[in-house]
């Protein structure tokens, strides 16, 4: 469906046309007449689908015409980088419309601090913050949100995984009980169904391609040991000079520095980012990276969601990701939309259960590519089976080999 079948305003047309989408997602498709007409909505739907202008651009629509001066728009998102990103859209498609947005997040200094209280007595059309931050400003007692006309809760189901459940529920009751909700989220787990029946009023639901990398993500992993995975990379991306950009993934922020510092050695363009660096350093790598000057982006998983970086040609995960969802998120940095893309699994012997447990959630098996000759054989794939006859109840082990070293770790992820 083209976006001027959905009855968006003339203006906005005429923005997201320069910016080259002609075409609306499924999830746009579906969210943004919901949201025209009013309605409160949950929607489920993976990362790279275009969740951002599904509601962005009839939340623009709807602002437009209303007063300005006064914050109709409060959107609540799990990290700085989503806020920031978020934040820049609104000023790129919202440009000729007049409309004004700030985002407020942590880690700026007292300038920063002034600009955002100024946003929050004075009125900006749109809000976009992190919990954290907002209630910072809200404990000041000088922040008026009487004017909240629409309030969205973008990557619902990060915010409660880092444990703002409180903090929603606080940023909520400060908050005109009559208003719109939306509520994004890449799961549909339990504790997500519970914050919307106490945020949402009789919302209608969307669920789209949950727990599905995209169809142009070209999936596979290596069996390997842990010695080997510095120099599989460095081999990777060595042997494969189209691939302009490279983001990676570990698990620790210690990790991130290290092989950083590793790529680095070996002469490649190779920066690390995590939580450790300052906004400002943050930022500085982003755009350095968006703009190709930075070729390989090492990360935490800060970077798994949110973060909208075009044409990501490899996605490596230098560890297995612990929860089988993330890896979804992981993988999704790359073939956004109808690009292409390859995502590959670093898998030594302690993560094979944790992607088997990925491939059963995919509903696939991901390719195990041979080793190079010069790095030597990994270890050979142990394919988990269920035994019986635990009292207490099931647990797996590994076809020709002995139980898990963790059999409490995976009893408990059971």
């Amino acid at each position: 469906m083209k976006f001027s079948e959905l009855g968006i305003h003339d203006d906005l047309l005429d923005a997201i046309d320069y910016m080259g989408f002609k075409e609306a997602t499924p999830i746009q498709e579906q969210a943004i007449p919901i949201i025209l007409e009013g309605n409160d909505l949950i929607a489920c739907a993976q990362t790279g689908t275009g969740k951002t202008a599904a509601f962005l651009l009839p939340i623009l629509d709807l602002i437009a015409d209303l007063p300005g001066g006064q914050t109709s728009t409060l959107i609540v998102v799990p990290t700085r980088e989503l806020a920031i990103q978020i934040d820049q859209q609104v000023q790129g498609i919202g440009y000729t419309m007049g409309i004004e947005s700030i985002a407020l997040y942590g880690g700026g200094d007292g300038d920063e601090w002034g600009q955002q209280k100024k946003a929050l007595t004075q009125g900006a059309d749109i809000i976009v913050a992190t919990p954290g931050k907002l209630i910072s400003h809200l404990n000041l007692g000088y922040v008026k949100f009487d004017t909240i006309k629409f309030l969205i809760l973008d990557e619902a189901d990060r915010m409660l995984d880092i444990g703002f459940y409180d903090d929603l529920v606080k940023i909520i009751s400060y908050l005109p009980k009559e208003r719109q909700n939306l509520m994004f989220s890449a799961t549909m787990a339990p504790k997500i169904r519970k914050l919307a029946s106490q945020v949402l009023t009789n919302p209608t639901e969307i669920n789209i391609a949950i727990s599905k990398p995209a169809e142009g993500v070209l999936q596979a992993a290596y069996l390997i040991y842990n010695k080997q995975k510095n120099d599989l990379i460095a081999h990777l991306i060595s042997e494969n000079p189209e691939y302009n950009s490279v983001l990676i993934f570990c698990s620790t922020k210690r990790a991130t520095t290290e092989l950083a510092r590793v790529l680095q050695k070996k002469k490649f363009d190779a920066a690390a980012i995590s939580s450790d660096l300052e906004q400002s350093e943050r930022e500085n790598v982003l755009l350095g990276f968006r703009s190709k000057r930075i070729r390989i982006l090492v990360a935490t998983d800060v970077m798994s969601r949110g973060i909208d970086i075009k044409d990501i040609n490899l996605v490596i995960n230098y560890d297995v990701p612990n929860d089988a969802e993330d890896y979804v998120h992981r993988v999704g940095r790359t073939a956004r939309a109808d690009s292409t893309g390859v995502a590959l699994t670093l898998v030594n012997e302690d993560d094979m259960y944790k992607f088997h447990q990925i491939q059963e959630l995919i509903e696939r098996d991901v390719f195990k590519i041979p080793m190079p000759e010069h790095l030597g054989p990994g270890p050979e794939w142990k394919e988990p089976t269920r035994r019986k006859g635990n009292r207490k109840g099931n647990f797996h082990k590994y076809k020709g080999g002995s139980q898990p070293k963790h059999r409490n770790e995976y009893k408990k992820k059971r």
